[in-house]
């Protein structure tokens, strides 16, 4: 899941000033115009599940007598996609993160999707909790992610209790890093939230229906002061377990060739640990000792209809009938293994797969990605601050000088 500020900013500022500032792919934009067949579905997603889509989109067509196309996006998916509906140019139907959705509901490029009683209860609540927004479901879920604590059982055959315990056994294996969570000179909001919410902190209250209220910023407040000075201890000045030198290039690279006993990655990162032939084991990312649990951010992968697609009802039954079914969520966990969102396919391949259930289980407390439009001016001035103040910077000054900043951004 490499959802990041950029992005997600760009996006946002892209889409507000309806513009036409896409991602590079003039291609895409430019292959789903008015040109569209009124017999075809154009269905946009990244390169490894357009190919898993494929046969599928074959079938489906053949079934209902009409063409479907898959066209990869290899890059900024959501700009492009926005850009390409405020144009009347993009897809009927594409396959992105669920935090997408407040932006794509504010510029009006994505519709509700009609899910019967059965189809929502085959999903995973958590997923399904994670397309909701304002009520309604804007997307169909079909694999979720989350953070978990990677550890080399031959340097560390015990799963922490604790964050603390994590730092003495760090110690104790003698290894040039204590652990290899990503933090780079720009910092990482996503990576750090597990030891933010156990220190306390939060980013967003919430409302009565239960979703984020973005009016509730917890960045710059009391709580967040308190898991800063806590984050603090963990890093340069402190014991270490923190530093600006593990980043996103190299973070999984240390793991693997071990120059740490413990890196807290998401499922991406299983595919290079087994071809380093270390022994591992995956289990929840310990908290701060005496706090409250490490709340990893849960990420879901999600189809979406697009408002201003060709053949809308065509996508509202490939969607709703099509993506909930086990033979094509379980061809989407094999070209990128995620846990998938529906139940069946989850129960057809954990028996095949040890390690989807420990991902789930390390995200069972585990908070959706905020997926309000507001979220997109906390990551760049979070980081930032959780960067300096690893480095050394006073919490309390850097947090609060944050919160302001992204206070100022989202008014």
């Amino acid at each position: 899941m490499r959802i990041r500020a950029a992005g997600a900013a760009a996006a946002l500022t892209c889409a507000l000033a309806l513009t036409g500032c896409g991602g590079g792919d003039a291609s895409p934009t430019a292959g789903a115009s008015a040109e569209t067949q009124k017999g075809e579905l154009l269905i946009w997603a990244d390169d490894k599940r357009a190919a898993a889509l494929q046969p599928f989109a074959e079938k489906f067509g053949a079934e209902n007598g009409v063409t479907v196309k898959v066209q990869a996006i290899s890059k900024d998916q959501q700009t492009t996609f926005v850009t390409a509906s405020q144009q009347g140019s993009g897809p009927d139907v594409t396959v992105g993160a669920h935090d997408w959705i407040g932006n794509l509901v504010q510029n009006g490029a994505i519709d509700p999707v009609q899910l019967s009683a059965d189809q929502t209860a085959g999903l995973n609540p958590n997923a399904l909790k994670a397309v909701t927004f304002n009520g309604q479901t804007y997307g169909v879920p079909y694999a979720m992610e989350n953070l978990a604590l990677i550890r080399n059982t031959d340097l560390a055959p015990k799963a922490p209790a604790t964050i603390e315990e994590l730092v003495a056994e760090a110690k104790k294996a003698k290894t040039p890093e204590k652990l290899c969570l990503q933090v780079g000179q720009k910092g990482d909001a996503y990576h750090l939230y597990p030891l933010y919410s156990s220190a306390g902190g939060y980013l967003f209250g919430t409302s009565a229906d239960g979703g984020y209220d973005p009016k509730d910023l917890g960045v710059g407040k009391p709580e967040s002061v308190k898991a800063f000075q806590k984050i603090a201890t963990l890093g340069e000045k402190g014991d270490g377990a923190l530093k600006r030198s593990i980043t996103p290039e190299n973070s999984i690279a240390t793991f693997t060739s071990k120059k740490c006993a413990f890196l807290v990655s998401g499922p991406w990162a299983i595919a290079d640990v087994k071809k380093a032939g270390i022994k591992y084991d995956i289990s929840p990312v310990p908290g701060f000792q005496g706090g409250q649990p490490a709340r990893p951010f849960l990420g879901v992968q999600t189809f979406y209809v697009a408002t201003k697609g060709k053949n809308k009802a065509l996508a509202q039954e490939f969607v709703t009938n099509y993506v909930t079914t086990p033979d094509l969520a379980v061809a989407l966990y094999a070209a990128e293994p995620r846990p998938p969102a529906l139940t069946a396919a989850f129960d057809q391949v954990k028996g095949k797969d040890a390690d989807l259930e420990k991902f789930v289980t390390a995200g069972k407390d585990g908070l959706p990605l905020p997926a309000v439009p507001e979220m997109a001016a906390i990551w760049d001035p979070f980081g930032k601050a959780e960067a300096a103040v690893v480095g050394g910077a006073d919490p309390t000054s850097t947090i609060t000088a944050a919160g302001k900043a992204i206070s100022a951004a989202i008014k």
